[in-house]
């Protein structure tokens, strides 16, 4: 359980980021064993296109406004994404995980349910604080949170496949830094413009006297 959701969070992120790589370390390595019925996660030309549309994925994700438009186009495919990880990590075997349950094996619907709810959740999260930030920061926030969002999805994965037990500490830590970054953007919105003196008024002008 562990493992899906630290998998699915990481597709919330980003979608393609944990589908490579485990298509990835279970066609290269001992790591990650795959039953048959995600056999195709590893297939050659699924890792391919996979890997194409994480480059427009990385690239999209940096550039403000085109980011918006991504994360909406987004918000279908990462929980599609959640639910395959989801349900692929809790039915493999791993170096941490040498006896997956037969609820996970069976590629039941449960288990891709529970992918697609979490990776949605954290998607629509991620939806509502990205254009915040980029109208508090003029869009310098863009390719800084994308990049870090990045990382944190490939940390995610690791950990989820390695050494699972970890995955709730990480989540702990994500929701405090999104819990921070959320108050600062709310907390710069709300500072008052500086002022500036008006600029159409004659040299000569000058405020009358009273009597």
């Amino acid at each position: 359980m562990l493992t899906g959701l630290g998998l699915s969070t990481a597709a919330g992120l980003n979608a393609y980021i944990p589908l490579l790589m485990v298509g990835l370390l279970a066609r290269f390595t001992d790591v990650v064993t795959l039953p048959a019925g995600w056999n195709w996660l590893q297939n050659g030309w699924v890792l391919i296109i996979v890997a194409v549309l994480l480059v427009f994925e990385v690239v999209a994700d940096k550039i403000p406004v085109l980011d918006s438009i991504n994360d909406t186009i987004q918000t279908v495919v990462r929980p599609a994404s959640g639910g395959i990880v989801f349900g692929s990590g809790t039915a493999a075997q791993t170096d941490a995980i040498a006896d997956p349950g037969q609820w996970a094996q069976s590629g039941g619907w449960v288990p891709v349910l529970a992918g697609v709810l979490i990776a949605l959740t954290v998607s629509l999260a991620k939806s509502a604080v990205r254009p915040a930030a980029n109208v508090a920061t003029a869009g310098v926030a863009a390719p800084v949170l994308s990049t870090a969002e990045d990382i944190t999805s490939f940390g995610l994965v690791l950990v989820a496949l390695l050494l699972p037990v970890l995955v709730l500490v990480l989540l702990a830590v994500m929701a405090w830094w999104a819990w921070k970054l959320w108050r600062r953007i709310k907390t710069r919105k709300r500072e008052p413009a500086p002022y500036s003196p008006p600029t159409d008024v004659p040299p000569d002008w000058h405020e009358p006297t009273p009597r």
